[in-house]
């Protein structure tokens, strides 16, 4: 069982009221997950779901001839692994970009808690209403905007998400998540690097220069961390929900709120 101090490192859960952030607890397990961890495979049945503390995870979509191009990554403001209904799928694979900390949670004790928890039924519409706007974001970044400008965003929101200067990935997994070959990723890593905004070695990226990258970085840094802002700030004006949650076995919802 974790402790109090752990929970309180992923800010969606840290935002629960007492009563149900102390019920919670009871049910999640800690779980450290290595660089390149897969939580799970695209159309596979989610079991689980993550609450990444320190690290964060990749949410990646795989083509047929064995492309990868990562839609959306998930750090400390949110979790993974949220189907529609329980006993669902996603047709993402989630894989852990920077090795970290994470809290653990069987779908079905999730499920349990979505029923008994308004507060926290709540923050995860907010959370997936957030993740939609950073998915459909990344679709623009990922088609307009430079390499470099995709990985100076991908550095500003790990170093955000870690609170750390480096990070563990090798050339041709940075490659994977910029959906750039191996040969790009590096040539806009040596960039960045002539500029004296990073530091490469072998597996590893370290930030030197916070400031300069966020002049590098398209605007598509701040948007993102605006969407992360929405769902971890202590502001009451929230939108509706767009959908409910719910178990498979339930009757869905008629009528609006």
């Amino acid at each position: 069982m974790p402790g109090g101090s752990e929970i309180s490192g992923n800010r969606l859960l840290a935002r629960l009221p007492s009563r149900d952030r102390g019920r919670i607890l009871q049910k999640l397990a800690p779980r450290f997950l290595k660089v390149r961890t897969h939580l799970f495979e695209a159309g596979e049945i989610v079991d689980s779901v993550y609450f990444p503390l320190d690290g964060v995870v990749s949410l990646v979509t795989v083509l047929e001839h064995g492309g990868a191009v990562e839609v959306a990554t998930v750090g400390n403001e949110g979790l993974v692994g949220v189907p529609a209904t329980l006993g669902g799928s996603l047709m993402v694979c989630a894989i852990s970009q920077v090795a970290g900390r994470c809290l653990s949670m069987s779908i079905d004790a999730f499920f349990d808690e979505l029923a008994a928890s308004q507060p926290l039924t709540t923050l995860v519409n907010i959370y997936v209403q957030s993740l939609f706007g950073q998915i459909s974001q990344g679709v623009a970044c990922n088609r307009l905007h430079s390499t470099e400008e995709r990985l100076s965003r991908w550095l500003l929101m790990s170093q955000d998400r870690v609170g750390g200067d480096q990070f563990s990935i090798t050339r041709e997994f940075l490659g994977q998540m910029l959906g750039v070959g191996r040969d790009t990723a590096s040539l806009a890593a040596n960039a960045l690097e002539r500029a004296g905004l990073v530091t490469c070695r072998p597996g590893h990226i370290e930030v030197a220069d916070r400031s300069g990258l966020e002049q590098v970085s398209c605007e598509c840094y701040r948007v993102f961390r605006s969407e992360q802002r929405a769902v971890t700030d202590e502001r009451t004006d929230r939108p509706q929900p767009l959908f409910a949650i719910r178990r498979s076995d339930e009757a869905p919802a008629t009528g609006g709120r």
